[in-house]
């Protein structure tokens, strides 16, 4: 058996192989912070084997509670993926699977690479009235993408919605749910689709964090910063990827943000708004309330009842993106956390929560975005 992650997203340290069965791993701290959770690496030479990988650090991990009722991602083919048997017993998290192929990978969350974004915004490029937009360069150098869809017709004033992903670069569910709200936007014959882009134009963001992403961090940029508490005093120095979107914001406006997200431990679905920030008006509550109402008829695998407990009037974090926008746009914007693991209302047992399962819900965004379109403004 050999283990491997020197590889886009890559992560895991060898401590020991003893046995060609048996190995324990652990889970590099983010570059330049002291995030760990994000896991990914490769096992070679070992088809057959019932192999047992120790992760001996997972008690020491950002989020220990995600681990219960926790279960790892495999895949073959990087294309499908599926859930291997895991257990945590407070201290350390191992994974049991006798792979069937002689080569196959195991990750926090299925991966979306470099290359597949970039794929994504070339076939975005592809579809009618769609622009693209080099914000500028990460401290790492790498392009940061906008992809830009402008309203058609003769539609005098359309609404501007942003929608932003993979601000923790760990939490790739972002990207996958992203890529399936695209291809429904896109989609010539949808009349969902349709009308939208009728009446509104689309700012798009699918990866806010590519250096993370590339060095296989769960929650930090190339300089370590927590992109999602750098809204109020972002800077180039440390946090260019919020400066560039939140310039460009300025100069579209805002009608409607949605920051897609996910959660280690919480096993549902579900939407996170700018309760406790001192301007949030009920006009902003009820549009909220509407969108989450029809984001629920959409798709069951959404759902109102499990989420974070309200910030109490006044005591918002102002540094979040859904929390800066809504104060300063006076718009709609909410975060949409994903699951790590898998939905508890309405699981999937081979899959867990998937990249398929992440683009329906995209998908579904669409419908409950056009059920609340008219009030944004």
């Amino acid at each position: 058996m050999k283990v491997s992650s020197h590889f886009d997203g890559g992560n895991i340290e060898i401590v020991d192989i003893t046995h060609h069965d048996d190995a324990h791993l652990q889970i590099r701290r983010d570059s330049n912070g002291e995030f760990l959770q994000w896991f990914n690496f490769r096992v070679s030479e070992a088809q057959g084997v019932a192999l047992t990988l120790h992760i001996d650090n997972a008690g020491e991990t950002s989020y220990p509670p995600g681990w219960k009722g926790y279960r790892a991602v495999a895949t073959y083919d990087r294309q499908h993926f599926f859930r291997v048997p895991t257990d945590y017993d407070g201290q350390r998290l191992t994974i049991r699977h006798t792979p069937t192929q002689g080569s196959v990978y195991y990750s926090y969350f299925a991966p979306y690479s470099h290359e597949r974004h970039q794929d994504l915004i070339a076939r975005s490029l592809a579809a009618a009235h769609v622009h693209h937009e080099l914000l500028g360069h990460t401290l790492d150098g790498r392009d940061m993408d906008l992809l830009t869809l402008h309203a058609r017709g003769d539609n005098p004033n359309p609404r501007t919605c942003w929608i932003i992903g993979r601000q923790h670069p760990g939490e790739t569910m972002a990207e996958w749910l992203i890529e399936g709200l695209l291809a429904r936007l896109l989609d010539p014959e949808d009349p969902v689709a349709r009308e939208l882009r009728r009446r509104a134009i689309f700012h798009v963001v699918p990866n806010m964090n590519p250096d993370g992403s590339f060095r296989g961090n769960l929650r930090v940029n190339a300089a370590g910063a927590n992109l999602n508490r750098e809204w109020q005093n972002p800077t180039r120095e440390r946090s260019p990827e919020v400066l560039l979107v939140r310039q460009r914001m300025q100069q579209t406006g805002v009608d409607y943000c949605l920051d897609v997200h996910g959660d280690e431990a919480l096993p549902y679905n579900f939407i996170a708004g700018p309760d406790g920030v001192p301007s949030f008006t009920k006009r902003q509550e009820a549009l909220q309330a509407a969108y989450e109402q029809a984001l629920a008829r959409a798709s069951p695998d959404f759902q109102t009842v499990h989420g974070y407990d309200p910030t109490p009037p006044g005591q918002a974090n102002m540094t979040m993106c859904t929390t800066y926008c809504a104060d300063h746009f006076d718009c709609l914007a909410m975060t949409l956390e994903q699951p790590f693991k898998d939905t508890a209302d309405t699981p999937n047992e081979a899959v867990g929560w998937s990249p398929e399962r992440c683009r329906q819900l995209g998908r579904a965004n669409l419908d409950a975005l056009l059920a609340v379109i008219d009030n944004l403004r």
